[in-house]
């Protein structure tokens, strides 16, 4: 009987699983999921409590057409229904807490800014379709700030853009513009952040728990703390993996793989490496124990030389793939209701907040509450994020990464000009998250730096997740870690199962004359 091995346990790899018994025929019972840490979920992490403190490193944003995402998780029980499927879940929540920003922008004054008009010159329009028609072979190597004047950095649509999206001025011109063609038709909404959609509760919480019950009880195995060191190739032209090599408690094995097996790879992570500070402590920043998924990623492109993508393109620009979030715990409502007046908008429905003139370009929200599934009624849970944390605070006179939680929630607040803000400091747990690798996937690269997802010439071994090729699609979703699992699945087991196209509203002519539109308002 044909097994699988998939490294890792993020979306990729729990949605390949689940892809492997829907279109491929395997039984559970043949699926082994080999993770590295000591809990599953990859990058979609949350935990906490209320006394310790609520964390997670990061916060997923949905639209309506991730059909991939939805087709999955369609056939996924929710935790709360089994009646209803998680995709259900999500719509349903969508209806009643549909965003609906009208503070998507603050000033320097701690003023919200009318951000209904992009704030384009005509240069800027031009730019920005200029990058759009761009061929992508004619973009390799280039960072946005190659495509665009200094000027189109101080737009409302820019700010929007890089705090929704997490991109920066240096960032790959090719992955800009996948996303202004994907994303196309969130153009007429985008200050009210309308055409996002959000999970009920963390992602966490929302996708992982209910699709690892759903894969565990078919059968499928987890086994955590296990990192696989090799993936070990027969001689010849074909790709081939015959044999797999992992540590677990101290201890190596070799596995031996049957003609049949299948091997999916988790290549690199965004979260690795990643450390926690607290209310009183700054997070380290430390790269020095390279992770399995990247360690793996290196030993199987040096087997294959130019065929198995290039890992050193995502993982060696360190002050260019760094960014901090921050999630804040308290009993106190105080802040939830300041924010709530300040905003305008109920909390969960109001959407990201950005502090466009701050040096770190913070951005907050406030989640719908619980946003943790166990969380107490009494218990209020928010999260943010900055761009810059190599940079002073406006107020806090360090870089944010020299901050402790305390810090950086007391230069949030200075920004807001809250009188209550030593009340909420006082009653706050900051929980704050370093993470090096966050947006290495943004990184310039060129054609070839990502493999694809089942290489030429291979016969049982592919590659999924945030650093596998998926024309067209864009990184940094879930999405692309599902469509990745997909197509892993189809191009080795059933090619007459394919993924959903890519969603492409640059064809419709209705969804660009909106478009149009919007980069002329004022």
């Amino acid at each position: 009987m044909a097994k699988a091995y998939l490294v890792g346990s993020g979306i990729a790899a729990l949605s390949a699983a689940a892809f492997l018994m829907r279109d491929g025929g395997f039984a559970g019972s043949d699926i082994l999921l080999l993770e590295e840490q000591d809990r599953e979920g990859g990058s979609l992490d949350a935990a906490g409590s209320p006394e310790t403190g609520y964390t997670m490193r990061g916060g997923r944003m949905f639209e309506i057409h991730f059909d991939c995402t939805y087709d999955l998780l369609s056939s996924i029980p929710s935790l709360d229904d089994p009646s209803e499927s998680v995709t259900q879940d999500t719509f349903a929540f969508h209806d009643d807490f549909a965003w609906n920003d009208h503070a998507r922008l603050v000033d320097a004054a701690g003023k919200v800014v009318a951000s209904h008009s992009m704030g384009f010159s005509e240069r800027d329009r031009l730019e920005l379709v200029r990058c759009v028609a761009t061929p992508e072979s004619h973009l390799d190597g280039k960072r946005i700030t190659d495509c665009f004047s200094p000027e189109f950095f101080t737009t409302n649509f820019w700010w929007m853009w890089c705090t929704t999206f997490a991109f920066e001025p240096w960032h790959s011109a090719i992955e800009f513009r996948r996303y202004l063609n994907r994303f196309v038709h969130l153009f007429k909404t985008f200050d009210s952040m309308s055409g996002i959609y959000r999970t009920r509760f963390n992602q966490f919480d929302s996708i992982v728990r209910p699709l690892l019950t759903w894969l565990t009880g078919q059968g499928v195995t987890l086994q955590l703390g296990t990192r696989v060191t090799d993936v070990r190739l027969a001689e010849g032209d074909a790709l081939t993996a015959t044999g797999l090599t992992w540590t677990r408690g101290g201890k190596s094995e070799d596995i031996v793989l049957g003609p049949d097996d299948l091997v999916m790879v988790t290549n690199g992570s965004m979260t690795a490496n990643s450390t926690l500070g607290s209310t009183d402590t700054v997070p380290a920043l430390d790269t020095s124990g390279s992770s399995g998924s990247w360690k793996l990623w290196e030993t199987l492109a040096a087997k294959r030389p130019g065929r198995l993508g290039n890992p050193s393109t995502f993982n060696t620009s360190i002050r260019e793939s760094t960014w901090e979030s921050f999630t804040v715990t308290t009993k106190d409502p105080t802040f939830f209701k300041l924010m709530e007046e300040f905003s305008g908008s109920e909390a969960g429905k109001g959407g990201l907040i950005t502090f466009k003139d701050s040096n770190w370009l913070l951005t907050i929200v406030l989640n719908h509450q619980p946003h943790f599934r166990e969380q107490p009624d009494d218990t209020f849970v928010w999260w943010g994020y900055a761009l810059f944390p190599d940079r002073e605070g406006d107020f806090v006179k360090k870089t944010m990464a020299q901050c402790t939680g305390a810090e950086i929630l007391d230069e949030v607040l200075q920004h807001l000009r809250f009188e209550q803000g030593p009340q909420i400091l006082d009653n706050s747990i900051v929980i704050p998250a370093l993470m090096p690798y966050i947006t290495s996937q943004f990184l310039v690269r060129g054609k070839g730096d990502r493999p694809e997802v089942v290489p030429e010439t291979s016969t049982n071994l592919a590659f999924i997740g945030q650093y596998a090729e998926i024309p067209d699609d864009v990184v940094f979703t879930v999405e692309y870690s599902v469509r990745t699992a997909w197509t892993a699945v189809a191009n080795l087991l059933n090619p007459d199962r394919q993924p959903p196209p890519v969603y492409k509203g640059q064809h419709n002519p209705r969804v660009l004359v909106e478009a149009l539109e919007t980069l002329h308002r004022r």
